[in-house]
């Protein structure tokens, strides 16, 4: 068994194992009180005041507390980053690098935009973590890169993958169908 979980690791293409690993390891050294989630959140004036680069990465990397939520983002992280990787963007690693960082960098803009809106600065205030977005910027690119694959959910109906950003972002907000 540890085996196998080793070879599919290893198998893994690059920038998908490396953004696997650096977010189940902040993800876990936050639930064991290692790091501190304080020290990770998109906060404009700490960035931009005390000069806390790190912010502007570490937002991507925390998925919260550990719980079945976050075992879907990691499914979803493993499977349709891999995919994008070793097909959409098979030999072009540094074209992949460079949409995740523009998906980021676009998700980060739009957060730090909204928040200087008056009316809805309150809302975009609340945005402190985007791990969960950019990893449905991943299924969103793979699902219109791959419209015409039939999926299914939980085995309940059919769907091509063209909706499949809409079906998931249900089932995740829907916890009766989890």
């Amino acid at each position: 068994m540890a085996q196998a979980v080793e070879e599919w690791y290893k198998q893994m293409p690059i920038i998908t194992r490396s953004y696997l690993t650096a977010a189940v390891v902040t993800t876990i050294g936050c639930s064991l009180e290692i790091i501190s989630p304080y020290h990770l959140y998109l906060n404009p004036k700490l960035v931009v005041k005390q000069y806390q680069f790190w912010r502007l990465i570490t937002n991507f990397l925390y998925f919260r507390k550990m719980d079945l939520d976050f075992m879907f983002h990691m499914f979803f992280l493993a499977r349709y980053c891999k995919l994008l990787e070793e097909n959409s963007f098979r030999g072009r690693t540094a074209d992949f690098f460079y949409m995740l960082l523009f998906g980021a960098s676009v998700l980060t803009g739009i957060v730090l935009v909204g928040g200087m809106i008056p009316y809805l600065s309150a809302s975009f205030a609340k945005i402190i973590f985007l791990s969960n977005s950019l990893t449905f910027m991943m299924v969103y690119v793979w699902s219109k890169q791959n419209p015409f694959i039939h999926m299914s959910f939980l085995g309940l109906f059919t769907f091509t993958a063209a909706y499949l950003p809409w079906v998931s972002t249900f089932g995740i907000l829907c916890p009766c169908w989890c």
